[in-house]
């Protein structure tokens, strides 16, 4: 299947291990979560221009919002535009979980010298799969030989020596490094011309906001805020608030790609605490989990309660009554949204 990385192709079901309800009194869906809490706890995906590095747009993301942390999903080349998930305040640990998804690009490669259109084509089918690479002299990581995976290579047209591609790889794949490398199996030389990233994970091209633009709602929520106060139109407010939040999104919008468990609510906050989730605590949770699994912790509300390491399979989650199922690695709910008793359970967490 062309153009889908791994995490697209797999498809689980959610399974209900014991039926619950969610106490309305506490936390919060986070489609409903106001402007001033996404500013310090949502996601962003910016369409990073040519010039800055990801590091330098991070800083500026932090200035339009006036926020004192932001954190990117993975660096871009300063020659290299698009999709740059960016995560805001509280949420930035969740970029890690980006990684492993996978990223595409657009590209152009130049070859220095005229080549058969069909080799080309046979020789970057031969990319796909399994690569090592040397990661180039200016890098931000060791410079040792490491192997990557190439899911898939379009040709999307060729106009004399310029090469236009679609690649889907996993994450720290050097793509002006496989240009060269490709130039060099074809015996003429090539380089990367132009790169565009048009996915990280679940973030794609079609989803990306400007520095620019994000800054303009960014003012355009603050003046709504300043003209509800002396007007006391509502509506004005409300209207800011939906511009910036086509924009801002909430942190569970970064992890459709990672199974999830729901847990009731009377286990939320000893899981805020660090303490691992166990089998009692949970009421649904996704098919096709295996041990070592990250997984994500969700309220009933599909809040995100913290990240995990799965210890045992879904099968053994459903059949099991007791014993951990997940140990809790990064708590991102903060302890006391959730209290330990709830008007529903009625029920003490131990």
């Amino acid at each position: 299947m062309k153009h889908v990385l791994p995490f697209e192709t797999i498809k689980r079901e959610v399974l209900t291990k014991k039926k619950a309800e969610t106490d309305p009194s506490y936390g919060c869906k986070p489609e409903e979560r106001p402007v001033e809490v996404l500013i310090n706890y949502g996601v962003v995906n910016i369409n990073k221009p040519k010039g800055p590095t990801s590091h330098q747009a991070a800083e500026y993301l932090q200035k339009v919002l006036h926020i004192n942390k932001a954190g990117h999903s993975g660096t871009l080349d300063p020659a290299v535009t698009g999709v740059l998930p960016m995560a805001l305040g509280r949420a930035t640990r969740i970029v890690q979980t980006l990684l492993p998804a996978g990223k595409e690009y657009v590209g152009i490669m130049h070859l220095h010298k005229p080549v058969d259109k069909n080799k080309i084509k046979k020789v970057l089918d031969e990319f796909v799969g399994k690569i090592k690479q040397l990661p180039p002299i200016k890098s931000a990581v060791k410079r040792q030989v490491r192997e990557r995976r190439i899911y898939y290579i379009d040709i999307l047209e060729i106009e004399n020596q310029d090469v236009l591609f679609r690649i889907g790889c996993q994450a720290g794949t050097y793509i002006r490094k496989f240009c060269h490398d490709a130039g060099k199996k074809l015996k003429v030389g090539g380089h990367m011309a132009q790169l565009i990233r048009t996915k990280a994970g679940p973030f794609t091209e079609k989803d990306m906001v400007t520095l620019h633009d994000l800054s303009d709602s960014y003012w355009l929520w603050k003046i709504g805020i300043r003209d509800s106060k002396f007007t006391k139109q509502s509506f004005v407010k409300e209207k800011q608030d939906q511009s910036i939040k086509k924009y801002i999104k909430p942190v569970e919008e970064a992890i459709p790609h990672i199974p999830k468990v729901w847990i009731m609510d009377n286990a939320i906050d000893t899981v805020c605490h660090g303490s691992d989730l166990k089998v009692p605590g949970i009421s649904k949770l996704n098919s096709e989990i295996k041990k070592e699994d990250t997984i994500a912790i969700m309220s009933l509300k599909d809040e995100l309660v913290a990240l995990g390491i799965a210890e045992i399979s879904s099968g053994e989650m459903m059949d099991r009554e007791r014993g951990v199922a997940v140990k809790t690695h990064k708590v991102f709910m903060e302890p006391g949204t959730y209290p330990k008793y709830t008007r529903l359970s009625q029920t003490k967490v131990s």
